[in-house]
């Protein structure tokens, strides 16, 4: 037997939990509809993903990550999809790091599945092939930004 312990167990003030998880907004145009659907269906398409952090009250947090899907053929938008998902999440005890990182990483990282279905759902319903979207490594994301605003910090 080990003689482990998670982090709660070693800090037990550090609390971590999903308050709930929700659809804050949704947006899909097929502005080109429906002579997009006449034509060859190879899209060129394009991600963009955000996330925004506001502080509700003391160790409460909403995290919203914007998933924005656009889907080109040539210079014509076969379709534009957008998706806020958003949770509230309990984040207390952690130092201002980890907290932090459990923001700008682990939240985003939760919720992404639930944009990613949201995204192919709507895409489907608008009459288009299934789009499944990769998976995101937010921790690799969030380690990056936190670089370039070191690197922005230093720059003269």
């Amino acid at each position: 037997m080990t003689d482990e312990t998670t982090p709660q167990q070693a800090n037990p003030e550090q609390q971590f939990a999903i308050h709930r998880i929700y659809l804050k907004d949704v947006s899909f145009e097929t502005p080109n509809s429906p002579g997009v659907f006449k034509e060859d269906w190879k899209p060129e398409v394009g991600l963009q993903i955000n996330t925004t952090v506001t502080q509700l009250e003391p160790g409460l947090f909403e995290v919203v990550l914007v998933v924005t899907v656009t889907a080109k053929l040539g210079d014509k938008t076969g379709f534009l999809a957008e998706i806020h998902q958003a949770g509230i999440f309990v984040i207390s005890g952690f130092d201002e790091a980890q907290a932090k990182s459990l923001l700008g990483s682990y939240c985003p990282t939760t919720l992404f599945p639930y944009a990613r279905e949201a995204i192919s759902d709507l895409v489907v319903k608008g009459g288009f092939p299934q789009l499944l979207l990769a998976p995101i490594n937010f921790d690799a994301i969030h380690e990056q930004q936190i670089a370039n605003a070191g690197a922005q910090a230093t720059s003269p």
